[in-house]
């Protein structure tokens, strides 16, 4: 039989502040976190909604560096962009703190403290990268050096970012310092552990049988790393910034980011509770609720637990952990460092007032089960085909309707017909599996089901043709608009966790002065009589205008992308002069050049090489127009044999230089030189 709790204590994993949060975070996170929220709330329940700003760590840093500003100043920046932009969207947090604070270092310290005391952590010496230059040790991220993979020379101490190998920092070939670009040594250095095998067996008897109701990616994940066995992880690091190991001798230590960041769920719920925090925490009566993206399981199905293990004094284990996989953009992965993404603030900027239409594709289309796309063209789709054409469809046709045979006043409903009657039906259904939806963190299907009482009324509307009838019976055409009414009011509610920003204009269009979830499922919502508000459009189509914009702008980021990283090929076996010396290189003069007929790439080209005029196809067709190269004087290989390309026959080869974007640069003369010149 299912617990039933008083209350839930909702926590969303903290962003990193050294840089926006872009839509994988929404989808994975936040939206729906605070649809669970809201719907809790709809319901009556007691609950909260954690949240803040991951502020230490390496990423925080690395910013810091790399705009040559101090790292308060980094995450004093992307904290309130962050929060700022998260209210915008509408995420309800009754907290949004920061690491940052003096709680949360107190907190923090107080529970490393505690296992310190304890005898919880094993302390052990190994050896770590070290800058003698800089007089510090490196983090995973401060090493670079040559994948041994893929042979890349910008790989991390934790990643090679080309080929997506998890890496070590003495996996590197050539280890280098990215802080001074020395080569790394390595120095001994002692650490605190925390050691996660003492409590495996734990952890599989509360996970693997206690959760088995869990998603099935997150069960799995957990039971791959329980399989594999546990091993002591590290709780402390060499680095400057960070909260400071409190322990005497242990300068220039931080505790290690992934044990400080989840503490901050409690030191944020001790922020907004100072004296009943323990009641959301302790009490068994509370259910604690995880949202996460997968790349945090681990941490908050295993590490955190551990933590509260052995901390002990009846710290509550989560709940459920519903972590979402990963959304992508434009079928490649959502990269900070590439800038490829759609972030949070730049979108409440181009799309101002559409906080519900990102809500609503996000969720339509959220990553709960795979990893999914987001594409442009199905958030103008989504919009213009489901929110427009659907649900600001019916409720404009209803309001619309009213307002022209009953002049804005809802009118009484008479005797039910079997289509009525039906409606009615549907509707309770609607509620019942879109409750089940939302109990069980299936948003995308329940955001189906919010939506299926659109498409109901669309098809009432259609079924019941009011606007025939009132030429013979406003008694029906007034029961029709009455359910079409109440219809409305049963949007508003089941969409308020969805699109809150929409249903709070229906519900004042309805005159709703309050939304309960127990409301959902009646058609009795709205009392006859009452007069409506003026009807506006819910929702409004997006132009091709506006996507094409967002894709002109990925486009260049693509670009940029490929030029900043771009890496000479490498220099070919060496070839010995004479052999070169064969190579007849000369400057001629473009006469004629037009396109290849039925060959995309191809241009051919009529050159003066100082001794007659002699043909050469080139496939730089993509890169030039014909006529831009008449006059023009270019380089090229005169002794090649003749080659028959498309029914021509080319005597030589053009020389073009290949940029980072995969384009075409013919090679000149940097000054005019005599048709024929050899080149040197």
């Amino acid at each position: 039989m299912e617990k039933k709790f008083n209350r839930t204590l909702i926590t969303t994993a903290l962003p990193y502040a050294n840089g926006p949060v872009h839509i994988g975070h929404l989808a994975g996170v936040y939206v729906p976190a605070d649809i669970y929220a809201r719907y809790l709330r709809l319901r009556g329940d007691d609950v909260l909604l954690i949240g803040g700003s991951d502020e230490h760590g390496v990423p925080i840093t690395l910013r810091a560096r790399k705009e040559g500003i101090t790292p308060q100043e980094v995450v004093d920046r992307y904290h309130t962009i962050i929060k700022d932009s998260m209210e915008e969207l509408g995420i309800t947090f009754d907290i949004y703190s920061r690491t940052t604070s003096s709680l949360h270092h107190e907190t923090a310290s107080e529970f490393f403290r505690r296992l310190y005391d304890t005898g919880k952590f094993i302390e052990k010496t190994s050896l770590q990268p070290y800058d003698e230059h800089a007089g510090e040790f490196l983090a995973d991220r401060y090493v670079v050096g040559t994948c041994p993979h893929c042979g890349s020379d910008r790989a991390y101490g934790d990643q090679c970012e080309a080929c997506g190998t998890s890496l070590n920092a003495t996996d590197l070939i050539n280890p280098r310092s990215a802080l001074t670009d020395a080569p790394v040594t390595m120095r001994e250095t002692s650490h605190w552990f925390l050691p996660l095998d003492q409590y495996e067996e734990a952890l599989k008897k509360w996970i693997l049988d206690g959760h088995k109701e869990w998603k099935t990616n997150v069960y799995g994940q957990c039971k791959s790393w329980l399989d594999l066995g546990l091993q002591p992880r590290a709780v402390s690091r060499d680095l400057k910034w960070g909260v400071p190991v409190p322990v005497e001798g242990a300068e220039g230590k931080v505790l290690y980011v992934w044990f400080d960041a989840p503490i901050g769920y409690i030191s944020n719920t001790k922020e907004l509770l100072p004296d009943i925090w323990e009641r959301y925490w302790k009490d068994p009566e509370t259910r604690i609720i995880n949202f996460i993206g997968k790349d945090n399981i681990v941490f908050h199905c295993i590490v955190f637990p551990a933590m509260l293990m052995a901390y002990g004094d009846n710290f509550q284990l989560p709940d459920n952990v519903p972590a979402n996989e990963f959304l992508n953009l434009e079928g490649d992965k959502i990269s900070t460092s590439r800038n490829w993404a759609v972030w949070l603030h730049e979108y409440l900027r181009d799309f101002p007032g559409k906080q519900d239409v990102l809500r609503y594709v996000l969720t339509a289309n959220a990553p709960e089960t795979r990893d999914n796309d987001f594409t442009w063209a199905e958030f103008q789709a989504r919009n213009n085909n489901e929110l427009v054409a659907i649900l600001g469809n019916f409720v404009n046709r209803a309001m619309v309707l009213t307002g022209k045979y009953f002049d804005g006043t809802v009118p009484a409903a008479g005797t039910l017909a079997e289509v009525d009657k039906a409606l009615a039906d549907a509707v309770k259904e609607v509620k019942a599996a879109l409750s089940a939806n939302l109990d069980n963190f299936h948003f995308r299907e329940a955001i189906k089901d919010a939506m299926e009482l659109a498409r109901l009324g669309n098809k009432y509307l259609q079924e019941t043709e009011p606007w025939k009838l009132a030429k013979t019976d406003m008694e029906r055409v007034a029961t029709i608009l009455n359910m079409a009414i109440n219809l409305s009011a049963n949007i508003a509610i089941a969409m308020e966790p969805f699109l809150p920003f929409m249903s709070k204009r229906l519900a004042a269009m309805l005159g709703m002065e309050s939304m309960t979830w127990e409301m959902l499922g009646n058609m009795d919502i709205i009392p006859a009589g009452r007069r409506l508000g003026t009807p506006e459009l819910l929702f409004e189509k997006i132009d091709d205008t506006a996507i094409q914009a967002q894709l002109d702008r990925l486009a260049k980021i693509k670009e940029q992308n490929k030029i900043d990283s771009f890496k000479a090929a490498p220099i070919q076996e060496n070839v010995d002069f004479e052999t070169f010396m064969k190579a007849d290189l000369r400057v001629g003069t473009v006469l004629e050049c037009t396109r290849v007929p039925k060959a995309d790439k191809l241009l051919k080209f009529l050159i003066d090489d100082g001794l007659a005029k002699r043909t050469i196809v080139s496939g730089i067709a993509k890169y030039y127009e014909p006529e831009t190269l008449v006059g023009k004087q270019v380089v090229f290989i005169a002794n090649l044999p003749p080659r028959r390309l498309k029914g021509i026959v080319s005597e030589g080869m053009i020389l073009s230089a290949e940029n980072a974007d995969g384009s075409l640069v013919v090679i000149s003369p940097s000054a005019p030189a005599t048709p024929g010149a050899q080149v040197k």
